[in-house]
């Protein structure tokens, strides 16, 4: 397969203090991340296996994980793609993009501000289908009354995540 066909997708890890992460890009940007493991996968391909473009896109990745890992705001983000969601996913994640680091929103607060207010387990169920955990804040997002709601990386990442942000749950 040549690098410009759509479906082709590179792997590559992000070692952290926390673990080593797993980002997928595609032609278009960064599809996935995926949170360290102790399954044994295949190796991601090398740096050197791949375009120059994506290269810069895995920097941008690297640094802004880095970041939100450490609590703050990532300062720049590589191109997302998100072309594998529904329109109503895109605008459920485009929206957790807007949620400030230090900041929560309900599930019920998200749903109004896209307009749909009694699409609140649409809301949960469009988090728990975010592939870019982590700089996609699906984790900012809380259920009724404050409690904790669900995590696709799990509740102890969550807590970290939201307690490295500053936020008491």
């Amino acid at each position: 397969m040549k690098a410009s066909e759509p479906d082709l997708i590179i792997e590559l890890a992000i070692a952290t203090a926390d673990g080593r992460f797993i980002a997928r890009y595609s032609a278009k940007g960064l599809v996935g991340l995926e949170f360290p493991s102790s399954r044994k996968s295949r190796a991601p391909a090398g740096s050197s296996a791949v375009s120059p473009q994506i290269r810069r896109w895995h920097q941008a990745t690297t640094a802004a994980l880095r970041r939100a890992l450490a609590g703050r705001a990532p300062q720049v983000l590589p191109p997302l793609d998100f072309s594998c969601g529904t329109d109503f996913q895109r605008r459920v994640w485009n929206a957790l993009r807007k949620i400030d680091c230090g900041k929560t929103k309900s599930y019920g607060e998200i749903a109004r501000l896209i307009g749909r207010p009694k699409a609140v387990r649409a809301v949960g169920g469009a988090c728990g289908a975010n592939a870019i955990p982590v700089l996609v804040p699906c984790h900012r997002v809380l259920a009724a009354n404050r409690k904790i709601g669900g995590f696709s990386g799990g509740l102890n990442w969550k807590r970290m995540l939201l307690a490295r942000e500053g936020i008491a749950v």
